[in-house]
């Protein structure tokens, strides 16, 4: 008997092999698409869930009111880690990590790598995989390094690493005690390198200040410890070791939701990064759906064609149940074929799926959860698919299909309106998400930043650039490379430094406000194009007391009270700053942010960073030349790296873009199925009505007047869709704005513009079928009659 089924589908699948053919593209577009999305979504739920200890391992979060709000960060002073350790015997092992880059120097290779300072406990806190090498004595010298196998290929040009001497910023000799497998692509980190802290400690790097929040500190807990009792204990270490100066309270914050329960308000966690990748989720099933829908759809308004093979199979005895199960079985054969072209289609597609990521995804051949999981997926789109159709084709009557009184197109109407107007609501939910993100990103990319980023560079200051900045700086202008070059703290995108230990006149008792750290020598209005509001730029050769000069932005000046901010002293870490200027706002933080009060502190504090204005005059590849011939004469160690400001500032946008052009591919995907399913259901329309146009025809009725008759009909499930759709998108999209500060307000051109883009789809679409079956012969549809 299962023979025989499978032969009376295959038969139905080559029989009707438009319709197949359209039913197979759509569940293939729309398996491919949920797998891809699906591959997406496994990797970020795994992320920082692989650590064997995962359970007892936490990260150090602290707590404390700014303005009257509860902040969590998770950063935390030096001090905090070996406090833990040493205090608490629930704790088995504590790994502090501080990231750092150095230049490598090895024979004649010299590569700037990215790595980070750590305890020689976090190998045995994380459990990373140690291919060569003790993990427990890896990193108890102060010159010792472990190295992923990524870095022992880039710089040594083998594996074989193991006692391998090589030079760190030529001035100190490390030896490799140990090679690591390279890093999951489901993990926080990312480092090519681990250095001993006793190594930073021994450059001074180290301190003992609890007020200096600028490490990640993880514990790892004892088994059996209760993690909101020790909490508990371990909420006013700070308080109680820094005797009051520093009120942060401290918790621990599990592994498993370092990546995407990272968000707090008010002290509280309220998600992150996992509504986002709900999102998708939600986004692959109704993909799926759609093509699914598409498959019932098809399915039910062919039912007149099997309505007689129903009505003479229950005549014969077939019960119910063995006709869901014929009808499920053709379901399931043609997901099977859609499977096995969509899995061809993800693996061609994954490449580039994972340039677009920025993800290393890939399908485990090998694993027998994966063939599991393909079956599954297979087996429950055709259940999904089918149920509808067998359910419904085996409830017919044989009394009444038999006897001719059977009409299908009464008895479908309603479902199959059902169906088309979900999918369309799925489909101009998706257009609205795509233009409400990406009028949000353009909205944040045409705000004024502050600054002029055209032609604006930075440099980190390695080696020897510190020593010879006068003569760097002096060289660059003289040569006609830069008009003008200044030093800071950070690059002006980033926000390294902040502080709320900040004192001024006339500051509100118990008045605690975090004010933005940016440092600078002087000429840092002229070169980064900042505007002065009052006052002036710092200024060293007209002003010698400017050693110790401050300038504020206009938040901070706000901040502070100050009516006349010029010539006010703030103190901060024992230092007196004078103010001479305020310039206007900048953004160095999120463009979607609010500008937060800042500091600019004058040539008394620390810089880490060149800033020039290359030379308009000259091409950017003559100005770079200059300015490489510039860096390699005062620091010949090192390999001339620079960055563009507006290439850096612009990746500030790159999550959300990374969204809308993942939802744009998506939703275009969903547009397409939908349609896919529309074309067929108008081509069989148009088939079974092609009688009633003959005759329409013959009584003289237009090409248009029959076009627009058989397209109404579809025209108004479609704005009924939209109809439905709208207050959807609106409400969700405004949830997801309100996690901007400077966000958009979603207008009636949103929902226009969306309207007229599925509207316009879903009409070009049937109007196609409608216009071929208007403009045929009347003769050859008649001449039975």
């Amino acid at each position: 008997m299962l023979k025989n089924y499978l032969k009376i589908a295959w038969r139905n699948l080559w029989k009707n092999k438009a319709f197949s053919a359209i039913n197979i593209a759509g569940l293939t577009i729309g398996m491919a698409s949920a797998a891809l999305i699906l591959l997406w979504v496994q990797n970020e739920l795994s992320f920082d869930r692989g650590y064997p200890k995962k359970d007892r391992i936490y990260v150090a979060y602290n707590r404390a009111k700014f303005d009257g709000k509860l902040w969590c960060w998770a950063t935390t002073p030096k001090i905090l880690g070996p406090t833990i350790k040493a205090d608490y015997p629930q704790v088995e092992d504590v790994a502090r990590y501080n990231q750092a880059g150095f230049l490598f120097t090895y024979g004649d290779r010299k590569l700037n790598i990215s790595g980070g300072f750590t305890d020689p406990g976090f190998l045995n806190v994380f459990d990373f995989t140690v291919l060569k090498g003790d993990a427990k004595t890896a990193l108890k010298d102060n010159y010792s390094i472990a190295v992923t196998q990524k870095m022992a290929k880039k710089l040594f040009g083998t594996e074989d690493v193991i006692g391998k001497v090589v030079k760190i910023d030529s001035n100190a000799n490390f030896t490799v005690t140990a090679l690591l497998k390279d890093l999951p692509n489901n993990t926080s980190f990312n480092f090519d390198y681990l250095l001993p802290w006793s190594y930073m400690k021994q450059i001074k790097y180290d301190d003992d200040y609890w007020g200096n929040n600028s490490v990640a500190t993880y514990v790892l807990l004892k088994p059996g410890v209760n993690i909101d009792a020790f909490n508990k204990q371990v909420k006013n270490i700070t308080r109680s070791h820094s005797k009051g100066t520093e009120e942060n309270e401290v918790f621990l914050w599990p592994a498993d939701k370092w990546h995407l329960y990272a968000k707090f308000v008010d002290g509280k966690n309220t998600g992150g990064y996992i509504s986002t990748v709900r999102q998708f989720a939600a986004i692959a099933l109704f993909i799926l759906l759609i093509a699914c829908i598409n498959f019932m759809n098809l399915s039910t308004a062919r039912s007149e064609k099997r309505a007689k093979e129903v009505g003479i199979r229950k005549v014969a005895g077939a019960p119910r149940r063995l006709l869901i199960g014929q009808f499920l079985g053709e379901s399931i054969i043609i997901a099977a074929i859609s499977g096995v072209i969509a899995l061809i289609v993800v693996l061609l597609s994954l490449p580039a799926f994972n340039t677009l990521t920025q993800k290393e995804l890939s399908l485990s051949f090998n694993n027998p959860v994966f063939w599991l999981s393909l079956i599954s997926f297979i087996l429950i789109t055709g259940i999904v698919a089918g149920s509808y159709p067998a359910f419904y084709l085996s409830s017919f009557k044989p009394v009444s299909v038999l006897k001719g009184t059977f009409k299908a197109a009464n008895a479908l109407i309603t479902p199959r309106k059902l169906l088309v107007i979900m999918q369309f609501t799925f489909a101009t939910i998706f257009v609205i998400y795509i233009i409400v993100i990406k009028r949000q990103i353009d909205y944040a990319q045409q705000r004024d930043n502050g600054y002029k980023k055209d032609n604006l560079v930075y440099t980190m200051m390695t080696g020897e650039i510190s020593k010879h900045y006068n003569a760097i700086r002096e060289d660059l202008i003289n040569s006609g490379a830069a008009v003008g070059v200044t030093k800071t703290g950070s690059p002006i995108t980033q926000r390294w430094s902040d502080s709320w230990g900040v004192d001024w006149s006339g500051k509100q008792p118990g008045s605690k406000i975090d004010f933005v750290i940016f440092n600078s020598d002087g000429n840092f209005v002229k070169t980064l194009g900042l505007k002065v509001a009052q006052g002036r730029d710092i200024d060293m050769k007209t002003f010698p007391t400017d050693s110790s000069a401050a300038v504020l932005n206009e938040a901070a000046a706000k901040a502070m009270g100050f009516k006349n901010p010029i010539g006010q002293l703030i103190k901060k870490d024992d230092h007196t700053w004078h103010i001479v200027g305020v310039v206007q706002d900048f953004i160095i933080g999120s463009p979607y942010e609010p500008v937060s009060p800042m500091i600019i502190q004058g040539p008394a504090s620390w810089f880490n960073v060149i800033h020039y204005k290359l030379n308009p005059a000259h091409s950017t590849a003559q100005n770079l030349k200059l300015a490489e011939d510039v860096f390699k004469k005062y620091n010949p160690d090192y390999p001339f790296e620079y960055k563009f400001v507006d290439e850096d500032y612009a990746e500030k946008f790159k999550n959300e873009q990374k969204l809308g052009t993942l939802g744009g591919l998506f939703a275009g995907l969903t547009i397409f199925i939908s349609c896919l399913g529309l074309f067929g259901l108008a081509t069989y329309m148009a088939q079974n009505r092609m009688k009633e146009i003959g005759v329409r025809k013959v009584l003289g009725a237009s090409v248009t007047r029959i076009t627009t008759l058989l397209s109404f009909d579809f025209l108004k499930l479609v704005l009924i869709s939209f109809a439905i759709a709208a207050p959807i998108a609106w409400l969700t999209m405004r949830e997801w704005l309100n996690s901007y500060s400077y966000r958009i307000t979603i207008g009636a051109g949103v929902f226009l513009a969306a309207g007229t883009v599925t509207i316009v789809l879903a009409l070009a679409t049937v109007s196609f079928q409608a216009i071929k079956a208007a403009t045929s012969n009347p003769v050859k549809s008649l001449r039975s009659e």
